[in-house]
């Protein structure tokens, strides 16, 4: 099992690691918002970060505190077992950047 893990330091970063987990259990936007119970339209800006009070002030007290948020994906592309010996030498490559995201849906 190969597990990364990332740092979450902003809204944007907070979004990235949302649509990757999505992406990684293969839904998508509209999908994941239906689970949520909430629009395909919110779902896509909390992916993009989209700037709130809310987000700026949970990561400026955050920053305040210096507590650091990590977000960790088990990507079963990358269920080998020579990713799961360290000794082997091999390691999973990070997903490169970020696709093209999915549109928020006309409404």
């Amino acid at each position: 099992m190969a597990i990364f893990t990332g740092r979450i330091g902003s809204p944007e970063e907070l979004g990235d690691a949302i649509r990757q987990g999505r992406e990684i259990q293969g839904w998508s936007q509209r999908e994941l918002a239906g689970r949520l119970g909430v629009t395909q339209k919110w779902l896509w800006e909390l992916e993009q970060g989209k700037p709130g009070l809310l987000m700026e002030r949970l990561f400026a007290a955050l920053r305040t505190v210096d507590v650091t948020l990590l977000a960790e994906f088990d990507d079963p592309q990358f269920d080998d077992p020579q990713f799961d010996d360290p000794r082997s030498g091999h390691t999973p490559e990070a997903p490169a950047h970020r696709p093209e995201r999915d549109e928020p849906a006309s409404s």
